[in-house]
């Protein structure tokens, strides 16, 4: 059914349960999970209304953020191979969550894009964005999303 299947997740609990579906398509298919965190790059400037911080104080940020990344990876990988599923995690930092994300399905080769949505809807929608929304609009694959 399906060869390699790629799940999005940002550690919350709604994600989790995306994770968990992932896990559950992955072990019923005996196909590869990859499991991935995108951490939003740190504003760089005044004008993106953040505190201005040196090239090297960014870094630490961002290095700091993708290791809590990779440790929530490192938890999500330990249930997947528990199922006996293949699994390969990845936390990368990019401006745009939703095309990373589609990056990283081309270049895993999945063929099915799990995710969660939030659901909001409204002035929150507006405001904050979709980024499962955009995945859905922009993605060649098959997106499953969870609520």
């Amino acid at each position: 059914m399906f060869h390699s299947i790629l799940v999005a997740t940002d550690g919350s609990k709604l994600a989790d349960k995306a994770v968990s579906s992932a896990i559950d398509l992955a072990a019923e298919s005996s196909a590869k999970l990859v499991a991935l965190t995108v951490v939003p790059r740190y504003a760089r400037d005044y004008y993106d209304g953040v505190m201005i911080l040196s090239n090297e104080e960014i870094a630490r940020i961002e290095g700091q953020s993708v290791k809590a990344a990779q440790t929530r990876l490192d938890e999500v990988g330990e249930r997947a191979r528990a199922r006996g599923v293949r699994v390969e995690t990845s936390a990368i930092v990019s401006d745009v969550v939703a095309e990373a994300i589609i990056a990283e399905s081309r270049k895993h080769e999945s063929d099915l894009i799990v995710m969660a949505s939030h659901g909001r809807k409204g002035l929150a929608r507006l405001l904050l964005g979709s980024e499962t929304q955009h995945v859905l609009t922009h993605s060649k694959l098959p997106v499953l999303v969870l609520r």
